[in-house]
């Protein structure tokens, strides 16, 4: 087991990353959390079935209940959210209690929010699920969905700890193994040349990669996200450059639909066209085609489902976070490991966005 220790200006606390990492859940309760008086597990059935007796089975002192959540991003809505609160009041959990997320990226969010909220904040840890959730796990963002703009509900609420066992990952189906690892070519894009070199050499099917390069993958990843977050907790400032490639990203999640299609898969056609735009904006120097190759190869679309129009993506793009003004800006890349925050004419947008969705769709 691997410890990364997480440092912001709120709090400090470590992600426990390794095989069998779940059984450091007890003894870190036992030695940073000593007087919790009661937990609740938010999670949901297809987690819940695969892994929630484990998780018990390590919580045997305790006195623990369950809250089970809609899967995906059917958990972030304001019913889901108020039901765990009710829920939370039900059990008669106090300012002592603790809330565990047990699943991937959407019930980490859910959880951290809840958390946050109930009483004013109580403590809350991270037990991911899936590959996504090296990312949304670490730095305390968590936050729901609304109609209108993905994660515009939430808070900055850091975990107690991220106890990250990658055990629970071998049961991923192939579309959540392309939705999490989209999140670990973001890091290296923006971040490292050398660990996206080393990405398109050594992995070339997510089906087989081995728990050692998976392991590699999301500590490089984790390391990457927690670089960021030390400097900038509350995304003032440099923390937007992880936000690449999801400013298309989450105009596509919302336009066709939370779940429609996932997180990971959306970005990776975001990061594609910030590319694009980072070719021409910036003069980028990157082998495009050699990274549109790559993807297809491990199993993605680079194309903006059908469907889907460019205005109305741009309207979306105008409710995302970093827009100012109706401005829209785009984490582009001067180069790999270099990225900037660019804004953008919206005329010369639509125009390019266009002819993105032409190509593509060929």
């Amino acid at each position: 087991m691997e410890t990364i220790q997480i440092d912001t200006t709120s709090k400090e606390y470590p992600v426990i990353l390794g095989a069998e990492a779940l059984t450091a859940l007890a003894p870190f309760l036992k030695e940073h959390l000593s007087n919790v008086t009661k937990i609740m597990i938010i999670t949901d059935s297809n987690v819940g079935d695969r892994y929630l007796n484990q998780v018990k089975l390590q919580l045997g002192e305790y006195e623990v209940v369950t809250h089970l959540v809609p899967n995906g991003e059917k958990a972030k809505t304001f019913d889901v959210f108020y039901d765990c609160l009710t829920a939370a009041l039900q059990e008669k959990l106090d300012r002592k209690s603790l809330f565990i997320a047990l699943g991937g990226g959407a019930i980490g969010d859910l959880c951290g929010f809840v958390a946050a909220s109930f009483m004013r904040g109580v403590p809350f840890i991270q037990l991911p699920t899936t590959i996504l959730a090296h990312d949304s796990a670490v730095g305390g963002k968590v936050a729901i969905n609304h109609p209108l703009g993905k994660n515009m509900i939430g808070a900055f609420y850091q975990p107690e700890a991220v106890i990250y066992d990658v055990d629970f990952l071998q049961s991923l189906p192939a579309m959540e193994r392309r939705s999490g690892f989209a999140e670990v070519m973001k890091h290296a894009l923006i971040d490292d040349l050398h660990f996206y070199q080393w990405l398109l050499t050594d992995i070339d099917n997510l089906q087989t990669i081995t728990t050692e390069q998976l392991q590699e993958c999301l500590s490089k990843g984790i390391k990457v996200k927690e670089s960021v977050v030390s400097k900038d907790e509350k995304e003032l400032g440099i923390r937007a450059f992880l936000n690449f490639g999801h400013t298309l990203g989450h105009a596509i999640e919302a336009e066709a639909g939370y779940g429609s299609i996932t997180h990971g898969e959306a970005v990776v056609i975001g990061m594609v066209f910030a590319l694009r735009l980072s070719k021409k904006l910036l003069h980028l120097q990157f082998e495009q085609q050699e990274f549109l190759e790559w993807l297809h190869k491990l199993g993605y679309s680079t194309k903006v489902p059908s469907g889907l129009y460019e205005e109305k993506l741009i309207d979306r793009m105008k409710q995302d976070k970093k827009t100012i003004g109706q401005v829209i800006q785009f984490v582009l890349l001067e180069e790999v490991g270099k990225p900037v925050l660019y804004k953008i004419d919206e005329n010369v947008l639509l125009e390019e966005l266009k002819q993105f969705m032409k190509e593509e769709s060929r």
